[in-house]
């Protein structure tokens, strides 16, 4: 189909530390849990509400990976781009085929993005002329602090 576009972007906070596996071809993925939150308040009741939708983030990217090894842990606050991919697998206990849906950060128009400020600014995109491209976060708004529950 022409004209389709398959891009997500989150902001958001880490639920746990990374986890970083190896791959048969043995190269490194990285998996992540991020946390996406809203807030109101409740119309009849004056209350403020919230809501948390927990996103999976799947890191190829070699440059990245090592990035995120050394520098991500739980709670810390990123930028991502990337595309949303529904994987399919076996559940070897019950046999039964089981789906996930991630976020995957691999190939051109992919970046990560570490907020926060301080020394834990910066960020990297997938270039492939320039694998760890440093870029200025100062622009991003860092007024999720206080939103999510950890």
């Amino acid at each position: 189909m022409a004209g389709s576009l398959n891009k997500v972007l989150l902001i958001g906070r880490l639920g746990a530390d990374p986890e970083i596996k190896q791959m048969v071809n043995g190269k490194s993925v990285a998996r992540l849990s991020l946390a996406t939150s809203q807030s109101w308040k409740d119309k009849n009741t004056g209350e403020k509400k919230e809501k948390t939708e927990w996103h999976r983030i799947v890191v190829f990217n070699e440059g990245l990976v090592n990035v995120v090894q050394q520098y991500l842990k739980k709670g810390a606050q990123i930028y991502v781009e990337g595309q949303i991919t529904t994987r399919k697998w076996k559940d070897e206990q019950s046999g039964q085929d089981k789906y996930s849906t991630e976020i995957v950060i691999q190939g051109y128009n992919s970046s990560l993005t570490m907020l926060g400020g301080g020394s834990s600014g910066g960020g990297i995109q997938n270039d492939p002329n320039q694998q760890n491209n440093m870029e200025d976060s100062s622009q991003v708004p860092n007024d999720m602090d206080d939103e999510i529950p950890f």
